[in-house]
């Protein structure tokens, strides 16, 4: 587990600390985050990561799995 997927798992958690992400294949389909739960990931993301996720990127597609999540803010901050 990298640093960034560490961190990831600690904003998810903050978020919900109710569920358990390290099981979850998807996490949409699992409907373990509701869209709430979105806004609120997408702002502590940004803060912490100092980005700032573009409309287009805001998709569930990028929020499935604590990868797609990292691969998303990757883009930001290559």
């Amino acid at each position: 587990m990298t640093k960034m997927e560490d961190n990831i798992k600690e904003i998810l958690k903050e978020i919900r600390s109710d569920v358990d992400f390290n099981s979850s294949e998807n996490f949409i389909d699992e409907e373990l985050l509701d869209i709430l739960d979105m806004i609120k990931l997408i702002s502590l993301i940004d803060n912490k990561f100092e980005i700032s996720i573009e409309a287009e990127d805001i998709v569930p597609e990028n929020f499935i799995s604590i990868n797609t999540i990292n691969n998303l803010i990757n883009k930001y901050l290559l």
